[in-house]
């Protein structure tokens, strides 16, 4: 697929994400979500790729669906933007929400992501976030739930991710009010691990993963991503314990396991062999591709 609202590049074992449609604020639309979901399927079948940025062209991140098209945005009869296609439904035929898929898609990748917030994040421009590692953002970018204030309702499964991410009280309270608000408060809240000045965003960014992809075994870095995450809605820790005993004991005997040690012991960088592709035990947990 060649992409017209999303920018797409892979150097040095860490792939660029940018979302580019600056004249519209990078506003979300059906061509961008097709874009983003081929993109995560590229990230996910090339082993160079070992961790990824997903940042926003000129001055925001991502300003939420593009409101172009008026009152009927976001009615499915009417809407081809903001539900994920005719042939994408739920078992009872209702329209898939598009950033959902998105979202799930991105919860699923086998590399950690990054999230650099440029500038303004607000509707599924931050809920499509969510699934995201680990989230930067420049004193500049500004965020919203702003769904009330729309008429409609939290998307892209931030029902499930926002309560987790930054607790019950705290989603509820940028949900209800629907409000926009800054870095400094959503580092407060759990949304972004760090604010930055403008400048030093993007390196910093590319810092976390280039230690990342220098440092790590790429299948223990996605086994981990998917233990993690499945690990959010485990029953109990003693569920969590039966996951990781499976996959320490497929991976305890490994080629890269092995090196991990023996590179420990001789005071060396390690150079792991293993590839996701090829060598991800069939216990790391998994999900439907969307």
């Amino acid at each position: 697929m060649s992409y017209t609202e999303i920018e797409y590049e892979v150097q040095d074992g860490i792939a660029t994400l940018t979302l580019n449609r600056p004249e519209r604020m990078n506003a979300y639309t059906f061509t961008m979500r097709a874009e983003m979901l081929d993109a995560f399927d590229r990230i996910d079948a090339d082993d160079d790729v070992r961790a990824v940025v997903v940042s926003g062209a000129g001055r925001a991140f991502c300003a939420g669906a593009d409101l172009g098209g008026g009152g009927g945005t976001f009615d499915k009869e009417r809407s081809h933007d903001m539900f994920a296609g005719e042939d994408d439904v739920l078992e009872d035929g209702t329209p898939r929400d598009g950033g959902g898929t998105v979202a799930l898609r991105i919860a699923r990748c086998l590399k950690p992501v990054i999230g650099a917030f440029n500038g303004a994040a607000v509707g599924v421009g931050v809920t499509v976030t969510l699934p995201m590692d680990v989230r930067l953002a420049s004193e500049k970018a500004r965020f919203g739930f702003v769904f009330a204030r729309r008429g409609i309702v939290t998307e892209a499964a931030s029902s499930w991710f926002l309560p987790r991410l930054v607790g019950i009280a705290q989603a509820m309270e940028w949900a209800a009010t629907g409000r926009v608000f800054d870095a400094q408060e959503a580092l407060r809240g759990g949304l972004v691990s760090r604010v930055y000045a403008p400048g030093e965003l993007l390196p910093a960014a590319y810092e976390l993963a280039r230690e990342i992809a220098d440092n790590t075994s790429a299948v223990s870095v996605a086994a981990i991503r998917r233990l993690m995450w499945s690990g959010l809605s485990a029953p109990s820790p003693w569920d969590a314990h039966v996951a990781d005993s499976r996959l320490m004991a497929a991976l305890g005997g490994a080629a890269d396991a092995n090196e991990g040690v023996t590179s420990f012991l001789e005071k060396r960088p390690a150079e792991f062999t293993m590839k996701v592709s090829r060598d991800l035990p069939p216990d790391v947990p998994d999900w439907p591709l969307r």
